[in-house]
C-alpha cells in the first residue's frame, strides 16, 4: 500500500470513528501527542486532550452533529478533506445561547500525517455563515 493510500485510509477511518460514530475513545488512535490545529481556540492543549476538549464542547452545543466527507485527496504526507456538517443548536456555542435552529456549514481540512498519526491540521470553515444563521451579531466594529 502506498503512503498516500495509507494516509487517506487513516483519515477516512478517523471521520467514520470520530465524526460519524463519535467514538471519543478512538482519539488516541488517530492523533499524536504533539497534534495541533488552527481551528482550536487559544489555550486548547495539544494532542488527544485538546481534541477531546474541542469536540466535547462542539458536541455539547450540537449533540446531533454529523460530518459528511465530500472529497478526500491524499498526496505525500497530506490529506485534504472537503466536508460539510449539519446539526441542531442545542447548547451554548462561543457565547451564543441555544437557538434550536438546524444549521450546517462546509469547510476544508488539511491533515499532515507522520507514521500512523495526525500531527497537524489546518481548517477553513464558513463560521461567519454559521454565526449569521444562529443570529449572532457579526457586523464589523466601526470604532
Amino acid at each position: 500500500m502506498s503512503p498516500e493510500t495509507r494516509n487517506a485510509e487513516l483519515v477516512r477511518q478517523l471521520y467514520r470513528d470520530l465524526f460519524t460514530d463519535w467514538k471519543l475513545d478512538s482519539i488516541e488512535r488517530y492523533f499524536s501527542d504533539e497534534f495541533h490545529s488552527t481551528e482550536m481556540p487559544p489555550g486548547t492543549p495539544n494532542g488527544p486532550p485538546g481534541v477531546r476538549q474541542f469536540y466535547g464542547r462542539l458536541r455539547a452545543a450540537f449533540p446531533d452533529l454529523r460530518y459528511t466527507v465530500d472529497d478526500l485527496i491524499a498526496q505525500g504526507d497530506k490529506v485534504v478533506v472537503r466536508w460539510h456538517w449539519s446539526a441542531t443548536h442545542r447548547g451554548p456555542f462561543r457565547g451564543i445561547a441555544p437557538t434550536g435552529k438546524h444549521v450546517g456549514i462546509g469547510g476544508i481540512a488539511i491533515y499532515r500525517v507522520e507514521g500512523d498519526k495526525v500531527v497537524q491540521r489546518w481548517v477553513e470553515a464558513d463560521l461567519l455563515g454559521l454565526f449569521r444563521t444562529l443570529g449572532a451579531d457579526v457586523a464589523p466594529s466601526l470604532r
